[in-house]
């Protein structure tokens, strides 16, 4: 399985021929080459998750791919099937089975709402909670993308977050809000508590691959 990060919190994910998208919004530059997509995912329902731009690009060479979310992305997405997922569920998309976990974004202050929010397991190997720590019950992961910077989390949280999944493999995610001085700040951090969980780190930058 290939792993492509793109800006911000979006990536793909790849096996045979076969594309999953997840979190395309709008910090990510507009999304081009989008053949042979099996899924979308869509955590949560934030601009920066996903917008009708980068999703319209997808279905445009993909008109009937399977798009997941939970309620909230289903309710902010109207002209879109979106089916809806939760805690505990699963499904088939192509070659990926996606398991999901989590129910609420993390609190960014009392006066914003909280809203849905699903983390995704791809092919029991690759996690990503979205806006959220939420930790996979039962789950060894092998390669977690790690929030770097957001106004809803500090750093010792992303980092007590590692320590305690102890992934194979890690790398940055969510990091358009962070000058590159805070990108390496965040990207050393990482790496130390990956590392010291018996980890790699990958300091993986906008169209660099992972083979997992």
């Amino acid at each position: 399985m290939k792993l492509t990060k793109l800006e911000h919190a979006a990536l793909t994910l790849e096996v045979s021929g076969k594309r999953l998208f997840i979190d395309p919004g709008s910090f990510t530059t507009a999304l081009t080459d989008t053949a042979n997509a099996a899924g979308v995912v869509i955590t949560h329902e934030h601009a920066d998750h996903w917008t009708p731009e980068q999703l319209d690009r997808i279905l445009a060479m993909n008109p009937d791919v399977p798009i997941y979310g939970p309620a909230g992305v289903a309710a902010a997405a109207t002209g879109y099937h979106v089916t809806v997922v939760g805690d505990g569920d699963t499904a088939e998309a192509g070659p990926f089975t996606l398991r999901f976990f989590g129910a609420q974004h993390a609190v960014i202050h009392e006066s914003i709402p909280v809203v849905d929010n699903v983390g995704v397991l791809v092919n029991d190997e690759f996690y990503y909670a979205g806006d959220a720590f939420t930790i996979p019950e039962g789950v060894q992961v092998g390669t977690l993308a790690v929030p770097a910077g957001a106004p809803w989390m500090k750093i010792s949280e992303a980092m007590d977050y590692v320590l305690a999944l102890k992934p194979r493999r890690s790398f940055t995610t969510h990091e358009m809000v962070l000058s590159r001085a805070g990108k390496d700040l965040s990207n050393a951090r990482i790496k130390g508590v990956t590392e010291h969980g018996g980890g790699e780190f990958f300091p993986l930058e906008p169209n660099e691959s992972l083979e997992l």
